[in-house]
C-alpha cells in the first residue's frame, strides 16, 4: 500500500538515519493512522505488520515546562496518568504543545514516535534550562513490556507509515541516541 507522498521529509529523514547507521527494519506505508484502533485494523491486516508489538506514544512536559518526556507503551494498555506522574517524579504533567513537540522532537501531533529522538541528538541553540544533565532535552520512559518484545513498531515521525525494528535494533537505537531511558511497569 502506498501513502500520499506530498510531504515525506520526516519519513525520509528517519529512513536515511536508519540506513546510515546500518539498521535492519521493515517499513509499510498506509493511510494516516490517528488512533490505536485505526492502527490495529491496518497493522493486523496481511499488508500491515502482523505479529509485531505495536506502541502508542505520548509527549509530555512537567508543570514548569522545563522538562520534556517521551512515553512509549504497548498499544493495548490504558494510560494511568496519576501512576505515570509517580513514575516520572516531576509533579504534575501535561501534554506538550505542538510548538514544543516540533522544537524538541521535530514532530507533529498524531505522529509522536521514539524516532523523534533523532532530533534530540545534535542540539543546536537549545535552551540550557531545558537540558537534562546528559545534554538531551528529552527523557524517555518505556513500558517494560517492550524491553524484550521481538519486534516493535513506531511511526517514522509521520503517521502515514510504520517501521518495525527487532528487539536488538530497538536497543541499539536507544544506545545510539544516548539519552536517559527508564523502563517502567504500567499497571
Amino acid at each position: 500500500m502506498t501513502c500520499n507522498m506530498e510531504n515525506t521529509e520526516r519519513i525520509e529523514r528517519v529512513l536515511r538515519f536508519l540506513d546510515e547507521h546500518g539498521f535492519a527494519y521493515k517499513i509499510v506505508y498506509h493511510p494516516p493512522l490517528h488512533t490505536v484502533e485505526d492502527g490495529l485494523a491496518f497493522w493486523e491486516s496481511p499488508e500491515g505488520l502482523p505479529g509485531c508489538t505495536h506502541c502508542k506514544n505520548l509527549f509530555l512536559r512537567n508543570h514548569s515546562g522545563k522538562r520534556h518526556y517521551l512515553v512509549t507503551m504497548e498499544c493495548h494498555k490504558s494510560l494511568n496518568f496519576v501512576q505515570l506522574q509517580d513514575i516520572v517524579r516531576e509533579g504534575k504533567l501535561s501534554f506538550a504543545s505542538e510548538e514544543r513537540m516540533e522544537r524538541c522532537l521535530g514532530l507533529r501531533p498524531g505522529s509522536v514516535s521514539p524516532f523523534g529522538l533523532i532530533n534530540d541528538m545534535e542540539l543546536v541553540d537549545a535552551n540550557p534550562r531545558e537540558l537534562f544533565e546528559n545534554g538531551h532535552r528529552v527523557k524517555f520512559f518505556v513500558d517494560s513490556e517492550l524491553k524484550d518484545a521481538p519486534l516493535v513498531t513506531f511511526h517514522p515521525c509521520d503517521n502515514r507509515a510504520s517501521v518495525a525494528l527487532s528487539h536488538e535494533e530497538f536497543h541499539r537505537f536507544l544506545a545510539l541516541w544516548g539519552g536517559e531511558v527508564e523502563w517502567f511497569d504500567m499497571l
